[in-house]
Parts: structure tokens; C-alpha cells; sequence
């Protein structure tokens, strides 16, 4: 009986080897391993990973705490840098290493309107430890992947978008992006049309053909808009038209220009602030504009306020944006759809569709609606790695 006990408690041995290796004693070498696991940091598991990375965000946390941390908010990110400003000193910082750790769907960490927490490590340079809640943000799509969410700019009032009519053309396919992305951030979309005195003055080198249809475009934006219940500023930064009024919108508050590579955003911050930062000129083979703002920087307004340039964009892609987000930010479709056939309605193809309806009896905007069918072709799309 006691062999057979004994044969019991041993058959968990695999081979003669392992019985020499291991001994007769599973649970004391079970323990001795147990042991030197714990001790081996090389070994981590994925969950005892996340356990060590919250002990040190939490010592990082207490440390914030206890220390004389300065809040600054962030200018400008250069290559040397993030410019951060606190009380009118800028500190030239860089983050701290944890952060960097963080896994995020954000490409970029920090965002030019960010407030954060800094340790002078000199005079003029620091170490950021956190970056504090945002209030608002403006945010795009990658334009590589697809995947990563590009901060454009953060904690702001409103959203200047920019465009132009003539040159280069007034396209408001962008202008509806641009909005929507505005929206889903927490701000207000201001629509500002540049270089209207192209209209009545037209360059000797463009086409009247060209200008007659740019006047309908232009008419036809600012009758859709208004049915929306966007703000819409026409101005000319060369003839100064429109500038005081937007110069009111602006008042005390914090705007970020952003559109189109050469609609004229620096030359109406040039307006705006007196400083005179580099003008484009419109490429001609395409109409296109070149870039001139290479990095964004937030510009202090000496009237208040603050105004945010930002380089120019030639394709703008919705963050996270669904077919009934769509639907949403598209408020006179969204009314009009409701007396549809059926209650799920794309309103792009559907018998009965009281939407397609108006656009064809010309109660609703023929623009917008193209924007609209744009928009829910790109959402149904899944978007493929470059």
C-alpha cells in the first residue's frame, strides 16, 4: 500500500531526467520558482507591465504634487523645442520621458494652446511633466495612415476657416469639414471668404468665364451657410474690407486660422497683429497655394485675444466620423429629412426621399448637399493604410 501511495504522489514525473532535476518535492521547487519569477523583471506579464507603468505614473503624479511645477501654455513647436510661455518668458522645453510612453490614437503628444506643467532646468529651458485637460481642439485624420489623430491646435474659442474665391477657387466641400471637424472639437466655425475684390476687380490674367462662375460659387456659399446658421465673414486682406468686422470677432477671444494652402491666413494675421509674416504666392500650373506657415504658433492680438496660424492643408479627413454623425452636423438636411419614406434614409439614393426632393425643386443648397453626399461616401469607405 505505502509503494502505492508512493507511486501516487510521483506520477506527475515525466521522465527518470526531470525526476533527477526536480526531486521528489514539487511544491518546495514550485515556490523557489515562484520566487525567482518575482524577481525577474525581465518577465514581466502584460498586466504586471500595466501594474508597474501605473506605480510610476502615480510616484509621477505625487511629484507633480509636492514640487513648485510652473503652468505655462504652449506657443510654438519648433524643432529645437516646445515653446512654452509663462509669464512672458518663453522656455524652450522638452517632455518629460513617461510621457512619452503614453499610448495614444493622438500622432503628436503636445499641441501648440496646450497648458502645462514645466520645471525650469535653466533660464530659458524646461522639462514638461504633464499636459493639463483640454477644454477644446481642433483635430484631423493623419494624412498617411489614417489611424493616428493629428492636433492641429487646442484649448481655443473658434475656428477662423479660410478660404478664397478666384485664387485659388472657392471649394466648400473643405469649408464642410472643416466645420464639422470644429464642431466635434467644442468651438464655433467663423467662414471667412478672402480676396472678394477679385470679384469686381479681376486680374487682367484670369478668364471672365472663370469669374462669372466664382461670383455664383461665392453667392451661392453665402445663401447656403446662412440657412445653416454659420457665420460668414467676405473680406480682402489687399483692399482691408471686412477687417474691423472680423477684427470684433475676434475680440478677446482665442482663434485658430486654418484652410487652404494660399487663401491669404497670413496675410490676414498680418492684418490682425502688424507683424508681417511670410506671404505666398499661388502656384499657377495647379492654382494652388504654397505653403508658407511651416510650423503653428500661437500670436498674441493686441486689441485681445489671441490668433493661431497654422500651415496650409491640402486634404482635411474627419476624425472618427460616422454616417449619423453626418447626418448631424448637417442641420437642414437633418430637418428636411424628417418627413423621408423611410426613417433610416441615407438620403443619397432612396425612393421618396424628401431631401433629394428639395435639392432638385432648389430648397436646398446644391453645394451643401454635394458635401453631404461626399462625406457619407468617405465615412462608408474604409480607409487603407498609404
Amino acid at each position: 500500500m505505502e509503494e502505492e501511495n508512493s507511486h501516487r504522489r510521483r506520477r506527475w514525473i515525466g521522465c527518470p531526467i526531470e525526476e533527477a532535476y526536480l526531486g521528489e518535492d514539487r511544491k518546495e521547487d514550485k515556490k523557489t520558482r515562484k520566487i525567482a519569477q518575482s524577481k525577474d523583471r525581465s518577465k514581466f506579464k502584460k498586466t504586471d507591465r500595466d501594474k508597474y507603468s501605473k506605480s510610476l505614473k502615480d510616484d509621477q503624479e505625487a511629484k507633480l504634487s509636492s514640487q513648485d511645477w510652473l503652468e505655462g501654455r504652449v506657443l510654438s513647436i519648433m524643432p529645437q523645442g516646445i515653446i512654452v510661455e509663462y509669464e512672458n518668458i518663453l522656455y524652450t522645453c522638452i517632455l518629460k520621458g513617461l510621457l512619452k510612453k503614453e499610448k495614444t490614437e493622438a500622432k503628436n503628444l503636445v499641441a501648440v494652446g496646450d497648458f502645462v506643467l514645466f520645471e525650469k532646468t535653466s533660464d530659458n529651458e524646461g522639462i514638461i511633466g504633464r499636459i493639463q485637460p483640454r477644454k477644446t481642439f481642433l483635430s484631423r485624420a493623419d494624412n498617411l495612415s489614417r489611424r493616428k489623430e493629428q492636433l492641429i491646435a487646442v484649448n481655443i474659442d473658434q475656428v477662423i476657416i479660410t478660404v478664397a474665391v478666384v485664387n485659388p477657387p472657392l471649394k466648400c466641400p473643405i469649408i464642410d469639414r472643416y466645420i464639422i471637424a470644429t464642431q466635434k472639437g467644442g468651438m464655433q466655425p467663423i467662414i471667412v471668404i478672402n480676396k472678394i475684390d477679385l470679384l469686381d476687380n479681376p486680374n487682367n490674367n484670369i478668364d471672365d468665364f472663370i469669374i462669372e462662375q466664382e461670383r455664383i460659387n461665392y453667392e451661392e456659399a453665402i445663401k447656403a451657410y446662412q440657412a445653416a446658421d454659420v457665420i460668414l465673414i467676405p473680406v480682402s486682406a489687399e483692399t482691408g474690407q471686412g477687417i474691423d468686422l472680423l477684427k470684433n470677432q475676434m475680440k478677446d477671444k482665442a482663434s485658430v486660422f486654418s484652410g487652404p494652402s494660399g487663401v491669404g491666413k497670413s496675410s490676414l494675421i498680418n492684418q490682425m497683429t502688424g507683424l508681417n509674416l511670410r506671404v505666398g504666392e499661388i502656384v499657377e500650373k495647379t492654382k494652388k497655394g504654397a505653403h508658407t506657415t511651416t510650423t503653428t504658433q500661437l500670436i498674441p492680438l493686441e486689441f485681445g485675444g489671441w490668433c493661431i496660424d497654422t500651415p496650409g492643408i491640402k486634404s482635411f479627413g474627419v476624425w472618427k466620423l460616422d454616417k449619423e454623425e453626418v447626418q448631424a452636423y448637417f442641420p437642414e438636411i437633418f430637418e428636411i429629412g424628417i418627413n423621408c419614406k423611410f426613417t433610416d434614409c441615407s438620403h443619397t439614393h432612396e425612393e421618396n426621399c424628401a431631401v433629394i426632393k428639395a435639392v432638385e425643386s432648389g430648397d436646398l443648397s446644391v453645394t451643401r448637399y454635394g458635401s453631404y453626399q461626399a462625406l457619407m461616401e468617405s465615412v462608408q469607405s474604409e480607409h487603407v493604410r498609404r
